[in-house]
């Protein structure tokens, strides 16, 4: 079983996974519309258009039935909606994406509909706004104070976030997340943005330690597990030290997460532990997080299930058990020249 890793980055990790749990079975091919060092890692590699270029799903079926890939999967979130929108396209070539659907995507990447989700579900949320007039009252009636966290409300990583600390800041900082904004977003997301004078995230600055959990559903949106991990120490929003836990808490939100949102795959989430003992989620990444490989230290092996899944195999507990207490630790340790 060959498959396809797309918009491959830095993130090597994502190959090697892929590659170890292969074996000799098949091989990871990589895609990018530019060159990364991490496609050097994988069996084969090709650059290709443009996610939001018109050819771009017809390369990616051409260079899958070449090399006789079977499944593609997206290491980020640019072009999660293209091929979502075009799974059944991939379907009719004997090709799997493994993906939600387009709903689902749009959803997730769109942070303040992800947030009413998640309010509808009764998870505990931060205060949100999008519209600064009605946040700026809520500020002159004590409803919600500073500091304040301003985002773009289409993004991913640590893009475009700015902390807001008092009044003068509020309009600067606004403005300059607003322009982020149409800096990033796909056009693919465009069609999405009814109010475009709505497209900053406000919130309330959360307290207490943050997390990010791996939500794991099989391939037909049913859940399968949730591994929580400390997000000890950050860099440009990536996770680099992590500590694995097992807490009920989280698996219990990880479970109503999973139960209606009903994507495919693994997604990540991120949360805060309130000093009130509350899990407080800000976000859901609709893909394997830059946290996944700590669950993967720990035990886990989630590359190994998928390909139990597209395999036609059940869900085998090896694949999903992990040890609690494992810390593990990032670093950058290579460079390559082309």
């Amino acid at each position: 079983m060959n498959i396809l890793l797309t918009t491959i980055n830095t993130c090597t990790y994502d190959i090697l996974l892929f590659k170890e749990a292969l074996g000799d079975t098949g091989k990871v091919f990589a895609s990018n519309s530019k060159m990364t060092s991490s496609m050097l890692k994988a069996d084969g590699y090709v650059l290709s258009p443009r996610y939001t270029d018109s050819s771009y799903i017809d390369f990616l079926i051409t260079y899958c039935k070449k090399n006789d890939i079977y499944a593609i999967i997206s290491s980020v979130e640019i072009d999660l909606v293209i091929l979502a929108k075009n799974k059944d396209r991939f379907l009719q070539n004997g090709i799997t994406v493994v993906v939600s659907n387009e709903s689902t995507i749009r959803l997730c990447n769109d942070k303040w509909k992800c947030h009413q989700f998640l309010l509808s579900i009764c998870i505990k949320q931060p205060k949100t706004y999008i519209d600064i007039n009605l946040l700026k009252q809520d500020l002159d009636l004590g409803i919600i104070s500073f500091p304040l966290i301003f985002k773009p409300r289409w993004a991913d990583g640590s893009y475009g976030i700015f902390q807001v600390d008092a009044f003068d800041e509020l309009n600067i900082i606004y403005d300059k997340v607003f322009n982020l904004v149409f800096n990033y977003i796909s056009e693919y997301e465009y069609e999405n943005i009814q109010e475009k004078d709505y497209c900053v995230l406000m919130q309330e600055k959360l307290t207490g330690q943050e997390y990010g959990l791996d939500v794991l559903n099989d391939l037909q949106g049913n859940y399968v597990t949730t591994i929580p991990k400390t997000k000890t120490e950050m860099r440009e929003g990536e996770t680099v030290v992590s500590r694995v836990e097992s807490n009920t808490l989280f698996e219990n939100t990880g479970k109503i997460i999973s139960q209606n949102l009903k994507h495919v795959g693994n997604i990540g989430v991120d949360c805060f532990l309130a000093d009130t003992g509350d899990i407080i989620v800000i976000e859901i990444n609709p893909r394997f997080a830059a946290h996944y490989p700590f669950a993967h230290l720990a035990g886990a092996n989630f590359p190994k299930q998928i390909i139990e899944w597209l395999s036609g195999n059940p869900t085998s507990e090896k694949n999903i058990k992990y040890n609690a207490g494992v810390t593990g630790y990032k670093d950058i340790s290579q460079i390559f020249r082309f």
